[in-house]
């Protein structure tokens, strides 16, 4: 068998549940049928947080060594700088040795500098093509640092009134497959297509919106309860794991206020993830019209669990305009953007820039606790298919063999072919961090060694069936992932034993990734300054 195209396709923000094919209310025809004719993971996991995740997916390495240690920010040294390092080699760098072509459509966020093109930008970092956003989020209507190759193109989104963000993430990566075909036919190819939806602003297509009109009428408590049931009729998840309660702090459906305004906050997010599909589809029709179908290993995730992050109404939009640049003060016609969860204000068009909350934060990361930024099993949880009709003869089956981004490297270097090199540049780069899923494309007792995370604090390491896990800065917890991944029986006071192992075994990987303390972090953002608004709960 030649070697196989491989296709990335990573969205944002989105949780474990929110997708047709893993228990959710919106329609992903397109995604459920990868699944159908391939393979879904019920445990794999991502890094918490979108840049993290960005970095450890491109490198196979864990972000502290790719000097994303939590966002395009300098947060202080080494692994905290911001910007993906020189001493670590790309998916597409790894393969241009093999003779591949690589091509990426979406967003970057894993460079410090939004507007000059550095060392760190994609057509740097070993991609021939690039059409997208250096910055990690934005309006879908009018997105800052847009860029074709290493100039900036925001005037094609100003110009042109039809202008949306997934459409053109979309249809660019259905452009890059034919172009390839008729350009490089002898040659494989590489694609990461990276999509902002369904990160906020909470932006969609008044169609899209319409089609969700009652789908989540019945609220946010009925609504976690009857996908965790979906969930396990699919054998995606054990019928032992209890749903975790509702958030503390949201009320029962049935009491909350602004329903109205609530439940169109939910309709535009899975809008956005519908709107995704679509263009997923069109990706998917181009690789069947050029014959590249059978031989291309499409590969879907998200980069972190979903987003209980809030929008405050009357939040001052310099913050979003002018200091993360993440927002437009005008729309492209004049009117005034309405930054901020105003509940009178309904969201999806251009001059509104709003997120969906915790509450439903909490249904798509049903059926577990917590969202992105934690490193609990809401945080860190991604649907994950895999999909390779040359390479995949059990369609449609379910794998439970634990994984993690760095996986995503090791996997594409086994199924190509392609040489992890020793150094880039002259400079000696870490070796691959991640375990080769290849094996468990036939069987699913893939056996592996532990993994590990940080973010703001938050930590854990999976062991087997335990998992060690803390919420900063409080006490480590102990979870038996076997009778409750749901994380509700906490087992440290009855294991003592198994906590001190478990810990000294997270401080010897932290030291040697290179993850710096959190009250360091903490110090550091302080004396510089740092951007805080709702990105840091410490800050």
């Amino acid at each position: 068998m030649s070697q196989p195209n491989v296709i990335i396709i990573l969205n944002d923000d989105m949780g474990y549940s929110d997708i047709g094919c893993y228990g959710g209310e919106v329609e992903t025809p397109n995604l459920d049928s990868l699944a159908m004719n391939g393979l879904r993971y019920s445990q794999f996991y991502n890094t918490a947080r979108c840049s993290p995740s960005r970095a450890s997916l491109l490198t196979g390495l864990h972000p502290h060594q790719t000097s994303i240690g939590v966002l395009t920010y300098d947060m202080g040294p080494e692994g905290y700088a911001g910007n993906l390092a020189e001493t670590c080699v790309t998916i597409p760098e790894v393969l241009k040795a093999s003779g591949y072509r690589s091509y990426m459509s979406g967003k970057w966020h894993v460079a410090s500098d939004l507007r000059n093109p550095t060392s760190a930008w994609p057509m740097q970092r070993g991609f021939d093509k690039f059409y997208g956003t250096i910055i990690g989020a934005g309006s879908f209507y009018h997105p800052n640092t847009l860029t074709r190759g290493n100039e900036n193109v925001e005037h094609e989104a100003v110009e042109n009134p039809e202008f949306f963000y997934t459409d053109a993430i979309s249809d660019q990566a259905a452009d890059y497959v034919r172009e390839h075909s008729s350009e490089s036919p002898d040659s494989p190819f590489f694609m990461y297509v990276a999509y902002t939806a369904p990160h906020w602003p909470l932006h969609a297509q008044q169609e899209d919106i319409d089609k969700y009109k009652g789908r989540f009428d019945a609220g946010w408590d009925k609504l976690r309860e009857a996908r965790l049931e979906r969930l396990v009729r699919a054998g995606i998840l054990d019928s032992g794991w209890k749903l975790s309660p509702r958030d503390a702090t949201q009320p029962p459906f049935e009491d909350a206020r602004e329903k109205e305004w609530l439940i169109r906050c939910m309709e535009v997010y899975a809008a956005q993830i519908d709107r995704m599909d679509q263009g997923i589809g069109r990706i998917l029709s181009a690789l069947r019209d050029t014959g590249q179908d059978e031989n291309t290993i499409v590969i879907f995730l998200s980069d972190n669990g979903g987003c209980a992050e809030d929008i405050p109404e009357g939040v001052d939009p310099r913050q979003l305009v002018e200091d993360l640049m993440i927002a437009q003060y005008k729309t492209r016609d004049g009117r005034d953007v309405r930054i901020g969860n105003d509940p009178s204000i309904m969201p999806g068009p251009e001059d509104t820039y709003q997120s969906y909350g915790t509450a439903w934060a909490n249904l798509s990361n049903t059926p577990f606790r917590f969202y992105k930024h934690w490193t609990h099993e809401g945080g860190i949880a991604t649907p994950l298919i895999v999909h390779w009709p040359a390479g995949i003869k059990d369609r449609g089956a379910i794998r439970h063999t634990p994984g993690q981004l760095p996986d995503i490297m090791a996997t594409i270097l086994e199924a190509t072919g392609a040489a992890y090199p020793a150094e880039r540049h002259g400079q000696p780069v870490p070796p691959c961090e991640g375990v080769s899923l290849v094996g468990s494309f036939t069987d699913d007792r893939l056996g592996r060694k532990p993994l590990f995370w940080e973010h703001e604090g938050n930590a854990a390491v999976r062991d087997g069936k335990w998992k060690l896990v803390r919420n900063y800065p409080q006490d480590w917890e102990l979870y038996d992932m076997e009778a409750d991944r749901t994380e509700l029986t906490d087992l440290a006071g009855a294991h003592p034993d198994r906590v001190r192992t478990m810990a000294a075994m997270y401080d010897d990987w932290a030291a040697r990734c290179g993850v710096i303390p959190r009250e360091k972090i903490l110090e550091v953002m302080k004396d510089a300054g740092a951007p805080a608004f709702w990105e840091d709960e410490d800050a």
